[in-house]
């Protein structure tokens, strides 16, 4: 299942109510680690990925990771395909992805590196945060009936080929 919110409460309590003990889980965006606290209680038998690129999460992480052993944090830029390939390596299973890039803005880079990210790793559970997503969900209106029920898009996601992600290499260097 895919959960968007934009309220951090609400996307913590979509934490509570999505991660398990022995869940791997990928946390993109986790810049100081609040949320990655949560999540780092919530799969104790489990790892927390945690990727940021801004200088806050350095420091801030490394502590984190300290205090809790089963965070292991990347400073990366997730648009950056060799980011993807890494994890990859490095874990076979990743059961929930947790994307909170840019707060409320860029739903564009927010859906890239959903889309791109969800379709290779096939997490059971998808929560995503951000406020244009919302916005564009409730402000659209389909005649299609098109559904996922895992944490993916099921109905495109097997057209993404891990080991060709160029379109990445396009992305502004900007969030």
């Amino acid at each position: 299942m895919i959960h968007i919110s934009y309220d951090r409460r609400k996307y913590q309590e979509d934490m509570i109510n999505n991660i398990e003990t022995f869940d791997n889980v990928v946390e993109i965006g986790c810049h100081i680690g609040v949320s990655t606290k949560i999540i780092s209680r919530l799969n104790q038998d489990g790892t927390v990925y945690a990727f940021d690129n801004s200088p806050e999460s350095s420091e801030a992480m490394k502590n984190l990771g300290i205090e809790y052993n089963n965070i292991i944090f990347t400073q990366a830029d997730v648009r950056d395909e060799n980011v993807l390939y890494d994890l990859m390596n490095r874990c076979e299973n990743i059961d929930v992805l947790c994307v909170d890039l840019g707060g409320g803005y860029h739903p564009d880079t927010v859906f890239k590196v959903f889309f791109i990210w969800s379709s290779v790793l096939k997490p059971r559970v998808t929560l995503i945060r951000n406020r244009g997503l919302i916005d564009f969900i409730n402000s659209s209106v389909s005649t299609e009936e098109i559904k996922s029920d895992e944490g993916f898009l099921e109905s495109s996601a097997n057209e993404i080929k891990p080991n060709n992600l160029n379109e990445l290499k396009y992305w502004s260097d900007k969030l």
